[in-house]
Order: C-alpha cells, then sequence, then structure tokens
C-alpha cells in the first residue's frame, strides 16, 4: 500500500531547497536563451 514517508530533517531541507533554486536558474537562463533564440531566427529568417 502506501508508503509513509518522514519529515526531511534540516540538511535534507537545505539541499532541497538548493536543488530547487537551481533548476528555477536553470529554468530561467533556458528560458530566456529560447526567446533569445526565437527573436534572432525572426529577424535572420522572416525578413
Amino acid at each position: 500500500m502506501a508508503e509513509h514517508h518522514k519529515a526531511a530533517s534540516g540538511d535534507e531541507f537545505a539541499e532541497h531547497e538548493a536543488t530547487y533554486k537551481g533548476f528555477l536558474k536553470l529554468l530561467k537562463i533556458s528560458t530566456g536563451a529560447t526567446i533569445a533564440a526565437l527573436v534572432l531566427l525572426y529577424f535572420f529568417l522572416a525578413r
């Protein structure tokens, strides 16, 4: 059936938070790079 997990300790939570912040940073960078690539494609190919 369902597994029961204990609450994260302080060290585990800090590691989780650092991983989450890194993920958000990567998401922002990749979104910006995608937008930049689309803008460049527009200017070089659509005009």
